[in-house]
Protein backbone atom coordinates (compact mmCIF):
# COMPACT_ATOMS: atom_id res chain seq x y z
CA UNK A 1 0.00 0.00 0.00
CA UNK A 2 1.53 3.90 -1.15
CA UNK A 3 1.95 6.16 1.89
CA UNK A 4 -1.20 7.83 0.06
CA UNK A 5 -3.08 5.66 0.30
CA UNK A 6 -2.23 4.61 3.83
CA UNK A 7 -3.17 8.28 5.20
CA UNK A 8 -6.55 7.80 3.22
CA UNK A 9 -7.50 4.81 5.07
CA UNK A 10 -6.46 6.33 8.60
CA UNK A 11 -8.10 9.11 7.60
CA UNK A 12 -11.39 6.99 6.65
CA UNK A 13 -11.16 4.67 10.12
CA UNK A 14 -10.68 8.61 12.15
CA UNK A 15 -13.66 9.54 10.09
CA UNK A 16 -15.84 6.17 11.21
CA UNK A 17 -14.50 6.71 14.69
CA UNK A 18 -15.74 10.47 14.67
CA UNK A 19 -19.20 9.28 13.44
CA UNK A 20 -19.00 6.86 16.65
CA UNK A 21 -18.32 9.14 19.22
CA UNK A 22 -21.04 11.47 17.68
CA UNK A 23 -23.61 8.85 18.76
CA UNK A 24 -21.67 8.76 21.66
CA UNK A 25 -22.50 11.99 22.70
CA UNK A 26 -26.03 11.30 22.20
CA UNK A 27 -26.37 8.13 24.22
CA UNK A 28 -25.27 10.64 26.93
CA UNK A 29 -27.57 13.40 26.34
CA UNK A 30 -30.00 11.12 26.57
CA UNK A 31 -29.10 9.45 29.79
CA UNK A 32 -28.52 12.80 31.96
CA UNK A 33 -32.20 13.66 30.42
CA UNK A 34 -33.93 10.55 30.89
CA UNK A 35 -32.79 11.13 35.38
CA UNK A 36 -34.06 14.62 35.18
CA UNK A 37 -37.07 13.60 33.92
CA UNK A 38 -37.83 10.27 35.89
CA UNK A 39 -37.14 12.64 39.33
CA UNK A 40 -39.13 15.72 37.56
CA UNK A 41 -41.97 12.98 37.26
CA UNK A 42 -41.46 11.49 40.69
CA UNK A 43 -41.74 15.57 42.29
CA UNK A 44 -44.36 16.66 40.24
CA UNK A 45 -46.09 13.13 41.27
CA UNK A 46 -46.93 12.52 37.29
CA UNK A 47 -47.01 8.72 36.33
CA UNK A 48 -47.76 9.26 32.89
CA UNK A 49 -44.64 11.49 32.75
CA UNK A 50 -42.94 8.73 34.52
CA UNK A 51 -44.36 5.85 31.73
CA UNK A 52 -42.83 8.64 29.13
CA UNK A 53 -39.38 7.76 30.43
CA UNK A 54 -39.55 4.33 30.80
CA UNK A 55 -40.67 4.01 27.16
CA UNK A 56 -37.78 6.24 26.11
CA UNK A 57 -35.36 3.91 27.03
CA UNK A 58 -35.52 1.84 24.28
CA UNK A 59 -33.85 5.40 22.66
CA UNK A 60 -30.84 4.58 24.50
CA UNK A 61 -31.10 0.65 23.73
CA UNK A 62 -31.53 1.33 20.20
CA UNK A 63 -28.32 3.88 20.17
CA UNK A 64 -26.06 1.27 22.04
CA UNK A 65 -27.24 -1.41 19.26
CA UNK A 66 -26.21 0.82 16.51
CA UNK A 67 -23.02 1.62 17.56
CA UNK A 68 -22.36 -2.31 18.60
CA UNK A 69 -22.96 -2.24 15.29
CA UNK A 70 -20.87 -0.05 13.76
CA UNK A 71 -17.95 -1.07 15.94
CA UNK A 72 -18.35 -4.60 14.70
CA UNK A 73 -18.19 -3.26 11.37
CA UNK A 74 -15.32 -0.75 11.95
CA UNK A 75 -13.02 -3.84 13.18
CA UNK A 76 -14.23 -5.90 10.04
CA UNK A 77 -13.07 -3.21 7.53
CA UNK A 78 -10.16 -1.93 9.36
CA UNK A 79 -8.60 -4.95 11.48
CA UNK A 80 -7.17 -2.22 13.92
CA UNK A 81 -4.29 -2.46 15.76
CA UNK A 82 -2.15 -0.87 19.19
CA UNK A 83 -3.38 2.46 19.85
CA UNK A 84 -6.79 2.36 16.99
CA UNK A 85 -7.90 -1.08 18.94
CA UNK A 86 -7.45 0.61 22.23
CA UNK A 87 -10.36 3.74 21.58
CA UNK A 88 -12.85 1.21 19.65
CA UNK A 89 -12.17 -0.68 22.87
CA UNK A 90 -12.54 2.31 25.66
CA UNK A 91 -15.78 3.77 23.46
CA UNK A 92 -17.26 0.37 23.52
CA UNK A 93 -17.38 0.17 27.26
CA UNK A 94 -18.51 3.87 27.49
CA UNK A 95 -21.39 2.71 25.27
CA UNK A 96 -22.18 -0.04 27.62
CA UNK A 97 -21.81 1.98 30.67
CA UNK A 98 -24.00 4.64 29.41
CA UNK A 99 -26.76 2.06 28.50
CA UNK A 100 -26.74 1.23 31.86
CA UNK A 101 -27.21 4.42 33.21
CA UNK A 102 -30.71 4.45 31.23
CA UNK A 103 -31.14 1.20 33.49
CA UNK A 104 -31.22 3.13 36.62
CA UNK A 105 -33.10 6.11 35.16
CA UNK A 106 -35.75 3.48 34.96
CA UNK A 107 -35.56 2.28 38.22
CA UNK A 108 -36.54 5.81 39.43
CA UNK A 109 -39.32 6.60 36.82
CA UNK A 110 -40.59 3.01 37.88
CA UNK A 111 -40.58 4.10 41.66
CA UNK A 112 -43.04 7.04 40.45
CA UNK A 113 -45.24 4.45 38.56
CA UNK A 114 -45.34 1.79 42.03
CA UNK A 115 -46.33 4.96 44.20
CA UNK A 116 -48.95 6.77 42.36
CA UNK A 117 -50.51 3.53 40.20
CA UNK A 118 -50.74 1.70 43.41
CA UNK A 119 -52.58 1.31 46.81
CA UNK A 120 -49.35 2.29 48.43
CA UNK A 121 -49.40 5.45 50.12
CA UNK A 122 -47.11 8.06 48.70
CA UNK A 123 -44.14 9.13 50.77
CA UNK A 124 -43.70 12.34 52.21
CA UNK A 125 -40.98 14.86 50.17
CA UNK A 126 -39.13 14.49 53.86
CA UNK A 127 -38.00 10.84 52.96
CA UNK A 128 -38.15 11.89 49.34
CA UNK A 129 -35.33 14.76 49.31
CA UNK A 130 -32.39 12.40 49.38
CA UNK A 131 -33.09 11.16 46.21
CA UNK A 132 -33.34 14.58 45.03
CA UNK A 133 -30.33 15.75 46.44
CA UNK A 134 -28.43 12.30 44.99
CA UNK A 135 -29.84 12.67 41.89
CA UNK A 136 -28.97 16.34 41.15
CA UNK A 137 -25.31 15.31 42.25
CA UNK A 138 -24.80 11.96 39.90
CA UNK A 139 -26.50 13.65 36.59
CA UNK A 140 -23.07 16.25 37.04
CA UNK A 141 -21.13 13.02 37.22
CA UNK A 142 -22.34 11.65 34.36
CA UNK A 143 -22.29 15.29 32.37
CA UNK A 144 -18.70 15.96 33.44
CA UNK A 145 -17.53 12.53 32.46
CA UNK A 146 -19.20 13.37 29.23
CA UNK A 147 -17.45 15.78 28.81
CA UNK A 148 -14.29 14.55 29.67
CA UNK A 149 -14.58 11.97 26.78
CA UNK A 150 -16.00 14.61 24.15
CA UNK A 151 -12.41 16.48 24.43
CA UNK A 152 -10.28 13.96 26.34
CA UNK A 153 -9.49 15.98 29.18
CA UNK A 154 -8.01 13.88 31.66
CA UNK A 155 -8.48 16.25 34.66
CA UNK A 156 -11.80 16.34 33.67
CA UNK A 157 -11.97 12.15 34.07
CA UNK A 158 -9.95 12.54 37.39
CA UNK A 159 -12.65 14.95 38.68
CA UNK A 160 -15.35 12.59 38.25
CA UNK A 161 -13.13 9.50 39.67
CA UNK A 162 -12.92 12.16 43.22
CA UNK A 163 -16.62 13.15 43.20
CA UNK A 164 -17.52 9.40 43.25
CA UNK A 165 -15.35 9.40 46.36
CA UNK A 166 -17.99 11.47 47.86
CA UNK A 167 -20.78 9.94 46.42
CA UNK A 168 -20.40 7.18 48.41
CA UNK A 169 -20.00 9.03 51.78
CA UNK A 170 -22.99 10.46 50.38
CA UNK A 171 -24.65 7.41 49.82
CA UNK A 172 -23.87 6.02 53.93
CA UNK A 173 -24.97 9.17 55.13
CA UNK A 174 -28.19 9.29 53.18
CA UNK A 175 -28.83 5.19 54.26
CA UNK A 176 -28.10 6.56 58.25
CA UNK A 177 -30.94 9.45 57.19
CA UNK A 178 -33.16 7.09 56.05
CA UNK A 179 -33.27 4.80 59.11
CA UNK A 180 -34.03 7.39 61.33
CA UNK A 181 -37.67 7.26 59.83
CA UNK A 182 -38.06 3.38 60.33
CA UNK A 183 -37.14 3.76 63.62
CA UNK A 184 -39.61 6.78 64.42
CA UNK A 185 -42.57 5.35 62.88
CA UNK A 186 -42.59 1.54 61.61
CA UNK A 187 -44.63 2.64 59.49
CA UNK A 188 -42.03 4.09 57.44
CA UNK A 189 -40.87 0.25 56.35
CA UNK A 190 -42.05 0.08 52.81
CA UNK A 191 -41.01 3.65 52.07
CA UNK A 192 -37.58 2.87 53.30
CA UNK A 193 -37.19 -0.44 51.04
CA UNK A 194 -38.26 1.31 47.92
CA UNK A 195 -36.03 4.58 48.77
CA UNK A 196 -33.25 2.74 49.85
CA UNK A 197 -33.70 0.72 46.20
CA UNK A 198 -33.63 4.56 43.88
CA UNK A 199 -30.73 5.68 46.24
CA UNK A 200 -28.76 2.39 45.25
CA UNK A 201 -29.94 2.90 41.51
CA UNK A 202 -28.78 6.64 41.74
CA UNK A 203 -25.02 5.13 43.12
CA UNK A 204 -25.32 2.78 40.10
CA UNK A 205 -25.90 5.50 37.89
CA UNK A 206 -22.53 7.56 39.35
CA UNK A 207 -20.52 4.47 39.24
CA UNK A 208 -21.31 4.11 35.81
CA UNK A 209 -20.43 8.06 35.15
CA UNK A 210 -16.91 6.57 37.17
CA UNK A 211 -16.76 3.84 34.68
CA UNK A 212 -16.83 6.46 32.01
CA UNK A 213 -13.89 8.60 33.48
CA UNK A 214 -11.54 5.82 33.33
CA UNK A 215 -12.04 4.58 30.13
CA UNK A 216 -11.53 8.15 29.14
CA UNK A 217 -8.33 7.89 31.30
CA UNK A 218 -7.30 4.89 29.55
CA UNK A 219 -8.51 6.44 25.87
CA UNK A 220 -6.25 9.67 26.37
CA UNK A 221 -3.37 7.71 28.17
CA UNK A 222 -3.04 3.87 27.80
CA UNK A 223 -3.30 3.61 31.57
CA UNK A 224 -5.92 1.26 32.95
CA UNK A 225 -6.52 2.64 36.34
CA UNK A 226 -9.57 0.88 37.26
CA UNK A 227 -8.18 -0.72 40.58
CA UNK A 228 -6.33 2.09 41.92
CA UNK A 229 -6.97 4.57 44.62
CA UNK A 230 -7.30 8.57 43.54
CA UNK A 231 -3.58 9.35 44.91
CA UNK A 232 -2.00 6.29 42.90
CA UNK A 233 -4.08 7.98 39.43
CA UNK A 234 -2.93 11.46 40.42
CA UNK A 235 0.70 9.97 40.77
CA UNK A 236 0.30 8.22 37.53
CA UNK A 237 -0.98 11.26 35.74
CA UNK A 238 0.89 13.54 36.95
CA UNK A 239 -1.50 15.39 38.32
CA UNK A 240 -1.56 18.59 40.68
CA UNK A 241 -3.02 18.31 43.78
CA UNK A 242 -5.81 20.46 44.56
Amino acid sequence: MTSTETRHTVHRFDDELNEIAKLVDQMGTIAVQQLRRAVKALKKEDPARAHKVIRRDRKLNNLDIEVDEKVIQLIARRAPVAKDLRQIIAVAKVVTDLERTGDEARKIAALCVRFHESDHHVPSDNILRDIYSMSKYVSVMLEVAMQAFSSLDIEKAFSVLLMDEELEIRFDSILRHLSTYVMEDARNVGHFVDIVLGIRALERFGGHAKNIAGHVIFLATANDVRHLDADEIRQLLDLEEE
